[in-house]
């Protein structure tokens, strides 16, 4: 947001509302300007003062300019639009009604050529510099040139001549002040106004960054009455109703932890649960402003997003780590493993000999696998998704499968749809995602002494969704066990690094797609993949060349 603020003032045009009053302010002074010429005009004779040149022509003269005065009153607001032009032709009048005016009414000719310095000053305050200058030279030629020919008709009227043009002057001086000062005037609007947004948007900004915080935030009174809350505190509350505003009954453990801290000052810096069903939270407190107790403003720390960001801080370290040291790794594994293997090949090796090496192989294995495991959090490659016919690419997943392991008595075979699924997804990281499930199916999901039964399913889920599953009839996953599977780390197997499915969901999500365990009636378990479904046309035309 840029705080530089582009002065508003370079034509000298007002803004409406300022303009508005500026006119109301001009057209009033002129309604009491005709009722001074009308004052005039009508003084009873036995006075003596002001002496009319001509009775008929000052009176005509003073009731129009009434007229007139009171017609501008009453269109000040409609003549808004229309400013420059309506205040131009308005001080024309002026002019000309003050010059008559002088004329008839020579005694008081002062006082009318000071209002009319007035009518110039408040047009100066609406109108451009020249075109007020313009009406300040008008008007200085009107008294001037009365002046000069009632100094050829009596003579002798050099001190009129003098004050008219002493007049002029300051016609011209009050018109340039009234000018400059308009510019500072919409100078400061602007400014004032460009502020007045600035500050509406910065707070729209901070109300929106708060409202967003994933740290819970609450305001809080002395008679322990929540006046505001953002949505992650009301979600860390419970969701409390929103008529509910008492603090000790929404959160009762909260309240005794704020009553606490103002009577002691201590923080108890402990996790706690304000909810069920709602993550725990560290509360911190603070006030608004020193000394005051009026208002404590309460911050609530999820402990989740804090272990989650551990975490994510511990597998970006790791990543790191890893790819520093896997070659160091690898070279003296792939030489222990090419020894063993050339000693397997030995004639004279003893049966306990040949166990030993067998063992050395496996763990040669287990090893490798764990830096594979390993090396893919730290090269989290960008997924090229290309449109898939998900029962083609099943069979031609399972068939390269089983040519590369040994199944054995254990079975895997496709179930498709009887129509093209197509999906949009990378076949490589699809394939190294099913692969691990698969893997993981054959190798756990077996009931103990059979053999496992796995199925690869390529079918439709509801509103057309691409579906692709991994089912086995195994014992299944606990309830407990099944809400960790999937974060790092996590195994139930003593050789298991606990990072498989965890990479499988990271490269399902890099793929605009979603990796979900689901328990299967009657035992056995399925590991679901919904993927995004391609576009009608492009999936058809895939599906043909594929085909």
């Amino acid at each position: 947001m840029s705080n530089t603020v582009q002065p508003a003032y370079p034509t000298a045009r007002p803004a409406p509302e300022a303009a508005r009053h500026e006119l109301l302010f001009l057209n009033c002074f002129r309604l009491a300007q005709a009722l001074v010429y009308i004052g005039l005009a009508l003084s009873p004779s036995t006075l003596g003062w002001p002496k009319l040149a001509d009775v008929g022509l000052a009176r005509g003269v003073a009731v129009l300019f009434l007229l007139f005065a009171l017609g501008m009153l009453s269109l000040t607001r409609r003549s808004t639009p229309w400013l420059r032009w309506t205040v131009s032709g308005a001080l024309v009048v002026d002019i000309i009604a003050a010059v008559l005016a002088i004329v008839t009414m020579h005694d008081a000719r002062i006082g009318i050529a000071m209002m009319l310095a007035v009518n110039l000053a408040a047009g100066a305050l609406i109108l451009p510099l020249r075109l007020s200058c313009f009406f300040a030279a008008l008007a200085t030629l009107g008294v001037i040139g009365h002046s000069v020919l009632e100094a050829q008709a009596q003579g002798g009227m050099d001190r009129e001549l003098l004050e008219s043009s002493l007049f002029g002057l300051a016609y011209f001086a009050i018109t340039m002040l009234c000018y400059v000062l308009s510019r500072q005037i919409r100078a400061s609007e602007a400014l004032a106004e460009q502020r007045g947004v600035d500050l509406a948007n910065l707070a729209q900004v901070n109300e929106l960054i708060i409202r967003r915080m994933k740290t819970g935030v609450l305001l809080v009174d002395d008679a322990n009455r929540i006046h505001q809350m953002n949505e992650s505190a009301w979600m860390l509350l419970g969701n409390p109703p929103a008529d509910q505003r008492d603090l000790g009954r929404v959160a009762s453990e909260l309240s005794r932890r704020l009553y606490h801290w103002m009577t002691s000052g201590k923080l108890d810096e402990s996790a706690t649960q304000l909810a069920d069903g709602v993550p725990e939270v560290v509360p911190r407190f603070t006030r608004l402003a020193p000394n005051d107790d009026s208002h404590v403003l309460i911050f609530l720390d999820d402990t989740s997003l804090v272990s989650r960001r551990a975490e994510e801080l511990t597998l970006s370290s790791l990543g790191r780590l890893s790819a520093s040291i896997a070659h160091e790794i690898r070279n003296p594994l792939a030489a222990i493993r090419y020894s063993a293997q050339l000693l397997a090949e030995s004639e004279d090796l003893p049966p306990t000999d040949q166990r030993m090496v067998e063992i050395i192989n496996n763990h040669c294995v287990r090893l490798n696998e764990i830096i594979e495991n390993i090396l893919q959090l730290s090269r989290r490659e960008r997924s090229r998704p290309e449109t898939l016919d998900l029962g083609t690419w099943a069979n031609q997943f399972v068939d390269e499968y089983r040519q590369g392991n040994d199944l054995g008595e254990d079975s895997l075979r496709v179930i498709q749809a009887s129509t093209p699924v197509a999906a949009v997804a990378d076949p490589q990281q699809l394939q190294q995602v099913v692969w691990n499930l698969v893997q993981n199916a054959l190798r756990y999901g077996r009931m103990p002494g059979e053999p496992a039964r796995v199925m690869v399913v390529a079918r439709h889920g509801e509103h057309g969704v691409p579906i692709l599953e991994v089912i086995d009839r195994g014992p299944g996953i606990a309830p407990k066990v099944a809400a960790q599977i999937f974060e790092p780390f996590y195994t139930t197997h003593e050789y298991g690094t606990g990072l498989g499915l965890y990479l499988a969901r990271q490269m399902s999500e890099a793929n605009q797609a979603s990796l979900e365990y689901v328990r299967v009636a009657g035992g056995g378990s399925c590991f679901r993949l919904v993927l995004t479904p391609a576009r009608v046309g492009k999936a058809t035309g895939d599906a043909a060349a594929a085909g």
